[in-house]
């Protein structure tokens, strides 16, 4: 990922403003240089998060969507050649992305409670939830150890993005992967052994009569 040099946004700051307008650090960026690219993300990052902050009203998402929104600038920098207004543009494409990423937020947590709601369905009991959180435990064990690590300091730890990050000598988007990875993962497994427990529980019921 290219490196946003944030220690030397001054200096930057300093050659760009009087040096460059955005349709030459376009051009420039479209060519590959970084340099402009690092200027027109010092220029527009901060106003850009302000924006963002009114859609979200959350700094953690705001910053997310942010460093989203120029990732995907850069990887598609061939393409700013032809873009006449970007700050138009940078407005434009961050609000979709913004209120895409509402929109997922949105569907995870009605899909969070449905599956919480299931799962409450199926444990009544102590057996039951043993049993429950038995599954929850062999889905974590499942993932891979890095994975595995970001989501328990994520869910277990409280840690945000940035805490892991600095505890892992992760990147900050690295550890947002991996708690979507591991949690999609998890999610999966769940899911898919739910149909099976309800024999299970029966065929426990069934066993524990015949013991008494």
């Amino acid at each position: 990922m290219l490196d946003i040099a944030y220690n030397h946004e001054p200096e930057l700051l300093i050659r760009a403003a009087p040096q460059h307008h955005d349709k030459d650090l376009l051009l420039k960026v479209a060519e590959g240089d970084e340099h402009a690219f690092r200027c027109l993300f010092i220029m527009h990052h901060q106003q850009l998060g302000v924006h963002i902050h009114r859609i979200t009203n959350s700094i953690e998402l705001a910053e997310e969507v942010v460093q989203d929104v120029f990732l995907k600038i850069w990887m598609a920098r061939e393409t700013l050649a032809q873009v006449e207004d970007f700050k138009a543009y940078l407005f434009v494409i961050s609000k979709n992305h913004a209120l895409n990423c509402l929109k997922k937020l949105a569907k995870e947590k009605v899909q969070a409670k449905k599956l919480e709601e299931s799962s409450i369905g199926l444990i009544m009991d102590d057996q039951q939830d043993n049993l429950y959180y038995n599954l929850l435990d062999e889905a974590i064990d499942h993932l891979p150890s890095q994975q595995q690590k970001v989501y328990l300091l994520s869910r277990h730890n409280r840690l945000k993005y940035n805490e892991i990050a600095d505890q892992l000598k992760l990147s900050r988007e690295t550890v947002k992967k991996y708690l979507q990875i591991a949690t999609t993962s998890i999610t999966d497994y769940v899911r898919s052994h739910l149909d099976v427990y309800p024999v299970v529980l029966l065929a426990i019921s069934y066993w524990l009569s015949n013991k008494k």
